[in-house]
């Protein structure tokens, strides 16, 4: 097997490798979630960390890897005996820490483990088969594309990272183990946002972008090249700045109970927590938990300023949203200001033990590289590469360096856009491009409104597309209402009642000689489950002239923002199509990131002809294309207009094209004299109407209602 590629020799990404080595020196901190463009060796990174962790003692024989020195006694493979800790002896092994990967696609059995039920039935013993937690106990747990996993699974996992324990109840047989690991996770968020529920799990976060710099972006491919040409020899060559990483680790760790945090620190910690309005006390926890260990790694015996300034930059970020369409971020001015009014008065405080510079430190944090990035690059390396220089590698990531963008600053993609602004590439990426012909004059971009809540749309009938909170659907979650032979190539759990029924016909004839079931394969019935699923909400928006007067397009906006985050809300994947001037575009192709959706609606400008007929066949053959990719998912079609076409091809056969979704017409048409067109078009399109000036009407506003 290839060597991993090593950790001292990806180019930039600064803040992720010391986010990183703080979770390695002490599991406290909570994990790390990396959120990024794609190509900016997230994965890379990670699997080289687990390389430069201690190797660990684990029990011989145990699939639980208890410590010998410490075995858990609870452990389903115990009781262990304790022997020596801190070495391997004839009952213990000393093995590398593991990195266990968990897929998207993994079930809750594959995450938590499974019960044999047959053994359990006919035998009467707890016969457990572990997971993926119990493989990651003591090592690394690295999800890729955590944003894509089920909320669920993220649920059972971020519990166990919290708990150090993970718990398995299957049909009335319960089992327990230990499972401390370092938890990673890598999200691109252009393909959708975690909830700020699970947001807030994570300890620490950080943003990578790409450099831009042309010399370091060689510099990654140069290594690369090398890397993949030889990577026995490329290992070489970065053995020894490895080995001084991996002892500054080991002392860090050992060094960790020792470190003092005084309490006029503490009081600064929970002083910045306050000042941001962050919910709840596990940013409190967290930056602490940081600030001791960046000490730690710093050498430092006494938690000092920088340290609190470190942990609060890398804890705080993904904790200051506010709406689930902000982006992460903090303002680093804030964060300097409180600090300083949090400041202990008297430099020479035995609780005040500062040092005007830190020998190991590589100088002023603020003259540093962005989110990831190093030196004085704007982003954070990338690709599969890392520090500039060898020497630069675990020492030079620069302690407490600065977000890479001011507070509110665009992150790369369209979900970083600030509310009622667009850069240059959004404006063009609105789905305006095909209506710029003549007569075409585009109006300033209206502002969208605060939010409110919308009335439930639902598609339809019972689905069977992925777990959701919108409309029927029947999958692995849910109330249980029957029981079915397993169609799949394992069952999706088990419901134990119709199992016994369907084996207890059979016991004489297998020649049953005791008090257990003989159970078959055959036997087994997995349940039937219906609950909620989530669709594909795509909303085709008119941006014409006829819909230009400012005031009107900000309700238009305000309107589809709303049900935007409804949309976030129910877990559904959404779509943008744009119809003015010429022709129609797809301002957003279908995509879990509604954040995107909401910065491409908020940057969208009104002006030009009205071609409906378009709009709804471009409507007609996004969703044509998404069944091929996700035939499941059922789509949910919501279209904005006043109802008038005043160019374009025939509306009624474009309508045609979209019989049997299930639709929804958002009437914007205004005035005390109305013509009733978009009230036609539904009924062309078998849709339900709702007047414009309803939809906050229909539900109360929930900010008033509170």
């Amino acid at each position: 097997m290839n060597p991993a590629y090593p950790f001292s020799a990806v180019v930039g990404l600064a803040d992720l490798k010391l986010a990183l080595v703080l979770n390695a020196v002490s599991s406290r901190v909570g994990g790390v979630l990396v959120r990024g463009e794609k190509g900016t060796a997230k994965s890379t990174i990670v699997r080289a960390l687990a390389a430069q962790l201690p190797r660990v003692a684990v029990v011989a024989g145990c699939r639980f890897h208890c410590d010998p020195g410490a075995p858990d006694p609870g452990c389903p493979d115990g009781p262990h005996e304790t022997t020596a800790a801190g070495g391997a002896d004839a009952a213990g092994a000393l093995r590398a820490a593991s990195l266990v990967e968990l897929p998207v696609g993994a079930s809750e059995d594959r995450l938590v483990g499974s019960l044999d039920l047959e053994r359990a039935l006919t035998e009467g013993v707890k016969a457990f088969e572990p997971g993926l937690l119990a493989a990651a106990h003591r090592g690394v747990l690295y999800v890729d594309e955590v944003n894509l996993l089920h909320d669920h699974l993220v649920d059972l996992l971020l519990d166990a990272a919290a708990l150090g324990v993970c718990y398995v109840e299957r049909e009335t047989v319960s089992v327990r183990h230990a499972a401390r690991f370092l938890l990673v996770g890598t999200m691109n968020p252009e393909e959708g946002e975690l909830r700020p529920q699970l947001l807030d799990r994570f300890g620490l976060t950080v943003e990578v972008r790409a450099t831009r710099e042309p010399d370091e972006r060689a510099e990654v491919v140069r290594r690369r090249f090398a890397f993949d040409a030889d990577p026995e020899g490329f290992a070489a060559r970065w053995a020894a700045e490895e080995a001084v990483l991996a002892a500054r680790i080991a002392r860090a760790r050992a060094a960790l109970g020792s470190v003092r945090l005084p309490d006029s620190r503490l009081r600064q910690i929970t002083a910045v927590c306050a000042g941001f309005e962050v919910d709840g006390l596990r940013a409190d926890l967290v930056t602490a938990h940081a600030a001791v260990a960046h000490a730690a790694w710093q050498g430092r015996d006494v938690v000092t300023r920088e340290d609190v300034r470190v942990a609060a930059r890398l804890a705080l970020p993904h904790r200051r949203r506010r709406d689930p369409f902000d982006a992460p971020g903090l303002d680093e001015r804030l964060l300097d200001e409180l600090l300083d009014q949090t400041e202990p008065a008297a430099p020479d405080d035995p609780d005040n033990p500062e040092s005007p510079e830190d020998p190991e430190s590589p100088g002023d944090p603020d003259d540093s590289g962005g989110s990831g990035g190093s030196g004085g690059s704007d982003g954070s390396g990338a690709g599969d590469g890392a520090p500039a220089a060898p020497e630069s590698a675990p020492e030079g990531a620069p302690d407490g360096a600065p977000d890479g963008a001011p507070d509110g600053a665009p992150k790369g993609g369209a979900e970083g856009a600030p509310d009622g602004a667009a850069g240059p590439s959004e404006g063009s990426g609105t789905g305006t491009g095909s209506g710029t012909g003549s007569g075409d004059r585009p109006q300033d971009v209206a502002a969208a409104g605060a939010p409110f809540r919308v009335p439930v749309l639902k598609v339809a009938g019972v689905g069977a597309g992925v777990a959701g909170r919108r409309s029927s659907g029947r999958g692995r979650h849910g109330r249980t209402i029957g029981a079915r032979v397993p169609t799949g190539a394992g069952p999706a759990g088990i419901d134990l009642p119709a199992t016994l029924l369907a084996a207890a016909p059979h016991q004489l004839r297998r020649g049953r000689r005791g008090p257990g079931l003989v159970l078959r394969r055959d036997d087994l019935r997995e349940p039937v489950r219906e609950g909620r699923e989530g669709n594909l909400v795509l909303f085709v928006v008119d941006a014409s002239g006829s819909m230009g007067a400012r005031r009107r397009m900000t309700a238009v906006k305000t309107a589809v923002l709303s049900l935007l985050l409804d949309a976030y809300q129910r877990r559904d994947k959404i779509g943008l199509v744009v119809f003015r001037g010429a022709g129609a575009t797809v301002a957003l192709p279908p995509t879990s990131s509604v954040e995107a959706g909401a910065a491409r609606l908020r940057a969208l400008p009104t002006g030009g002809r009205t071609p409906l007929a378009e709009g709804l066949a471009t409507a007609a053959e996004v969703l044509r294309v998404e069944r091929l990719r996700d035939p499941d998912r059922r789509p949910l079609l919501v279209v904005v207009t006043d109802g008038r076409a005043t160019s374009g091809g025939d509306v009624t056969r474009a309508a045609a094209a979209l019989a049997g979704v299930t639709s929804v017409v958002v009437d914007c048409e205004s005035g005390p004299v109305r013509l009733g067109m978009a009230q036609a078009l539904a009924l062309r399109l078998g849709a339900r109407v709702l007047p414009l000036e309803s939809l906050g009407d229909l539900v109360r506003d929930r900010r008033k209602a509170g």
